[in-house]
C-alpha cells in the first residue's frame, strides 16, 4: 500500500462520462482520490453524495475530485446520474488503480477484488499527502478531516 511523502501512482482510467483521465494531468492542483467498493450500496451512495455536496467547497479551493471503483462505466455513470454525482466516478475494471495504490479487498462473492474503501489525497507535487483505509467497507472516512486537509 502507498503511503504519505510516496509519490501518486499514475493511472489512466475512463470516467463515467466516457473521457479518459489521467492522474498526472491533474497534478498542479490537489486531487482527492475516493476508492469505493460498489456503486448502489448504502455506504457508497452516501460517500459519494456527501463528496458531491462539498464539490463547489473542493472547487473553490481547486481540489479535484475522482470516485474509482472496479465498476464498469455504464453501472458509474447510472450511479452518478441516479445520485448526481458531481465529479467524475472513474471506471477501474482491470484494478491498475486499485493494485498501485494497494487497495484491492475480497468483495461478496468469493475471489471477486473490489476496492476497499480509502482516500487519498495528492498533493500539488504529485505525491500523497493524506491517506485514509477503512478498516472494513462499512466505514465512511472523516469529510471534515479531509476537507482541512485540502484547506492547506
Amino acid at each position: 500500500m502507498v503511503s504519505v511523502g510516496d509519490p501518486a501512482p499514475d493511472f489512466t482510467l475512463m470516467a463515467n462520462d466516457r473521457n479518459m483521465v489521467t492522474l498526472s494531468d491533474s497534478i498542479g492542483n490537489k486531487v482527492v482520490l475516493a476508492f469505493y467498493p460498489a456503486a448502489f450500496t448504502g455506504v457508497c451512495t452516501t460517500e459519494m453524495c456527501t463528496f458531491t455536496d462539498s464539490i463547489s467547497n473542493f472547487e473553490n479551493m481547486e481540489v479535484e475530485v475522482f470516485g474509482i471503483s472496479v465498476d464498469s462505466i455504464f453501472s458509474n455513470n447510472e450511479f452518478a446520474n441516479k445520485n448526481s454525482i458531481g465529479f467524475p466516478l472513474l471506471s477501474d475494471t482491470n484494478r491498475d488503480a486499485t493494485n498501485s495504490y494497494g487497495v484491492g479487498i475480497s468483495f461478496v462473492m468469493p475471489e471477486y477484488i473490489a476496492a476497499q474503501r480509502s482516500v487519498f489525497i495528492i498533493d500539488e507535487d504529485g505525491r500523497i499527502g493524506y491517506s485514509w483505509v477503512a478498516e472494513n467497507p462499512g466505514i465512511e472516512p472523516n469529510y471534515q478531516e479531509i476537507f482541512d486537509y485540502c484547506k492547506n
